[in-house]
């Protein structure tokens, strides 16, 4: 990762001060954002009546803007902060208003005992800084949620049993530096799949991504092609209510991005 996101955490989120400063005179009204399908930031483009261009990933909402065949786009701020300014992918964007305040959560079945498991894993690993030293990797450090003391009790027939009983840990994602995004080598790596790494090997098996439709991520866990989301998702109201989330372990926000001047 080039750029280390504590940086942009506690700096002034607001580079510009307003919109119409940073790469056109457009009214935000008038605007075009490109966000991601089945996005919080697609999510609030539509509470606020933006226009929107929805795409596959953020990572190609960033690349909307850059071509100019979008005029900005809203994306989470943790990957702002890899994304965009000197020394990363898109050093002439910028992110200005900041339109939430959010957490991310891994999402499982409904009913899974498999959040329980994932809480006490994150549990014990806040405590022993493992946590922490893994979110300093990649710059995170500064987002990442307390957690207290979890418990979990193993009933010998729930989905911690399945995926024990099959030897994989199947993780659906985006690729969505810092979280999960792929190495020169072609593998996984970010926070999200270090910390999904580290559950599987409490569990005993292997861990294995698998790069999903964002908008169809409830559909593929119910299905059980997945076992686990696990890719920064945002804890919004219609999450919690078709999964068994875990508690929060990041900080995040919904930010504007746009061309500098």
């Amino acid at each position: 990762m080039k750029k280390k996101l504590a940086m942009v955490l506690v700096a002034a989120v607001a580079v510009c001060g307003t919109l119409s400063g940073c790469g056109g005179t457009k009214d935000s009204k008038n605007m075009v954002y490109a966000v991601e399908a089945g996005s919080a930031g697609e999510e609030v483009a539509n509470e606020k009546g933006f226009q929107t261009n929805a795409v596959a990933s953020q990572a190609d909402a960033l690349m909307e803007v850059a071509s100019g065949t979008s005029d900005a786009a809203i994306i989470d701020l943790l990957m702002a902060g890899a994304m965009i300014g000197e020394g990363t992918s898109y050093p002439d964007l910028v992110h200005t208003d900041e339109l939430t305040k959010e957490e991310y959560g891994v999402g499982c079945r409904k009913g899974s005992d498999l959040a329980s498991y994932i809480n006490s894993v994150f549990a014990q690993s806040y405590a022993d800084g493992s946590m922490k030293a893994t979110a300093e990797t990649y710059g995170v450090q500064e987002a990442i949620v307390e957690q207290q003391a979890s418990e979990y009790t193993d009933n010998g027939s729930g989905d911690v049993a399945y995926i024990q009983g099959k030897g994989t840990l199947i993780v659906g994602i985006t690729e969505f530096e810092p979280m999960d995004y792929k190495n020169d080598a072609g593998d996984w790596i970010g926070f999200d799949a270090d910390m999904a790494r580290m559950v599987a090997k409490q569990l005993g098996v292997e861990a294995q991504f698998v790069v999903i439709d964002w908008d169809n991520k409830i559909m593929e866990l119910d299905s059980k092609n997945i076992d686990v989301v696990w890719n920064g998702m945002t804890l919004t109201e219609e999450v919690k209510n078709a999964m068994e989330c875990t508690k929060a372990y990041c900080n995040n926000a919904q930010v504007i991005v746009v061309p500098g001047k």
